[in-house]
């Protein structure tokens, strides 16, 4: 029977066309003369003499891909419309590959005059093509960002593959609030007659599905250290969610960030050691894969399709500063800031951006202020006024990473605890043969936003959320 399948499936003259997805169509995988089929959107239409010249994308590359329609078959398709191509490979005068049209069929028709956004041959800002969630992966630079999305998440999860670290799945319910900034959504159903027919005695009734406040996470570090706590290499990659009324360009509602755990880490430097590398060879592996789509993005910000200068910082060492010294350095130079110098609040964006400039290369801040951390991070042994936290600064963002060795001491740490009854079990992490760890956490969107050169990091997230928006 089998046998009898592949006879028939042979005799189907579609097959005498081989599909490709447009990034397979070079040189080096087809010759001239091979019957091809591809699918796709139409880019530009351009009438010359006895030809039709169609620029078609499939999404799967940056370039777009020529149809040559000879005028004599009568075959026309417009802008925007999706279509099935077959035809036969040639190399054009210039020896790239070009597709001689001997059937097109329109699969969608894509009539300008009934409000599709986007026109050929223009231009539209990022808050025009905002507004258009559901439309904007058609546009060019739109779809090389969420290629580079992909290939970004394929390489981080490939560099903590290679060095042995077990990926976690992390609640999105849970029932801390990691941060403790009372900046989490709180999570209840919708159905009242539901929450009051389950209530317990002494259980609010907002409360009464799981009994007490439950929340969308603000982080997966606390699950993350259990975790560690028995395979010593961790991480989780998923989306966090914070409640903050904030318009700035590096904030979301909801957005994806990368956090790491590592048992027996017991210095800064060792965490410091971790987070540079990773984003060195994470970076060094995305140009490798995607310099075309790197390159459209930031030729709309930049001017130019230049990369090298941009990475030279893959190559350097990042400075580490203290936090004294990087206020210090900012005291210095206090008259060229907008912004006051205050240490006891911390460094704002303003100053976050001047001290990368400074160095022209992201830096780390190490040794912060204990009364301005999280009470998870460990405090200092030669100085208890501070923890060993760090955070790492880069140009376009300022804060990239924010991570900590974390504390070990289980009667400092029981002092410090901002909710000891639901938080018992973090204590006895370190109560049942534990082992001081450090991790951090990774903002992807604002990294992405980073290499990309993107003003607003709801530019490289598919459907961004932040207050007062929530489309789709």
């Amino acid at each position: 029977m089998a046998f009898l399948c592949s006879r028939l499936f042979l005799r189907n003259p579609s097959r005498s066309y081989h599909f490709y997805r447009i990034k397979d169509l070079s040189p080096a995988n087809c010759q001239p003369g091979t019957k091809v089929n591809v699918k796709g959107w139409v880019k530009s239409v351009r009438n010359m003499k006895g030809n039709l010249f169609v620029d078609v994308n499939d999404g799967s590359v940056a370039t777009n891909f020529q149809l040559v329609i000879n005028k004599e078959k009568h075959i026309d398709t417009a802008y925007g419309s999706s279509i099935d191509a077959r035809g036969v490979l040639v190399a054009s005068p210039k020896n790239q590959l070009e597709l001689h049209v001997d059937s097109l069929t329109e699969l969608g028709k894509c009539p300008l005059s009934e409000g599709f956004p986007f026109y050929p041959k223009k231009s539209y800002p990022p808050e025009y093509i905002r507004n258009h969630l559901h439309l904007r992966s058609r546009v060019n630079s739109m779809a090389s960002t969420l290629r580079v999305r992909h290939e970004a998440t394929r390489a981080f999860n490939e560099y903590l593959q290679h060095d042995g670290f077990v990926q976690i799945h992390t609640p999105v319910l849970t029932s801390n609030d990691c941060e403790g900034a009372g900046e989490a959504f709180l999570v209840k159903p919708l159905n009242d007659e539901l929450l009051k027919s389950m209530v317990k005695d002494n259980v609010p009734v907002e409360h009464a599905y799981f009994d007490k406040p439950t929340f969308l996470t603000v982080s997966g570090q606390l699950h993350l250290e259990a975790m560690s706590h028995g395979l010593d290499k961790v991480f989780t990659f998923g989306p966090t969610f914070r409640a903050e009324n904030c318009k700035s360009n590096i904030h979301l509602s909801e957005f994806y960030m990368l956090e790491l755990e590592e048992a027996f880490m017991k210095s800064l430097d060792e965490l410091a050691d971790r987070i540079e590398d990773m984003v060195k060879q994470v970076t060094k592996r995305i140009m490798e894969r995607s310099t075309q789509d790197v390159s459209l993005v930031r030729k709309l910000t930049t001017g130019s399709l230049e990369l090298d200068k941009s990475f030279e910082w893959v190559e350097k060492r990042f400075p580490r500063l203290t936090y004294k010294e990087a206020i210090e350095i900012l005291q210095k130079n206090k008259s060229i800031l907008k912004s006051p110098v205050l240490p006891e609040e911390g460094i704002n964006k303003e100053q976050e951006l001047f001290l990368v400039q400074h160095y022209q290369c992201p830096v780390f801040v190490c040794y912060w202020p204990k009364n301005i951390k999280s009470f998870y991070m460990r405090e200092n042994q030669r100085d208890s006024s501070l923890v060993d936290a760090l955070d790492l600064l880069v140009p376009h963002v300022g804060e990239l990473v924010g991570g900590s060795i974390r504390e070990d001491n289980h009667n400092l740490l029981e002092r410090k605890l901002p909710n000891g009854d639901v938080l018992k079990w973090y204590l006895d992490l370190r109560k049942f043969g534990g082992v001081t760890t450090g991790g951090f956490g990774l903002g992807f969107e604002r990294y992405l936003a980073w290499i990309l050169n993107v003003h607003n990091v709801r530019d490289v997230i598919p459907f961004p959320r932040w207050a007062h928006n929530c489309v789709m």
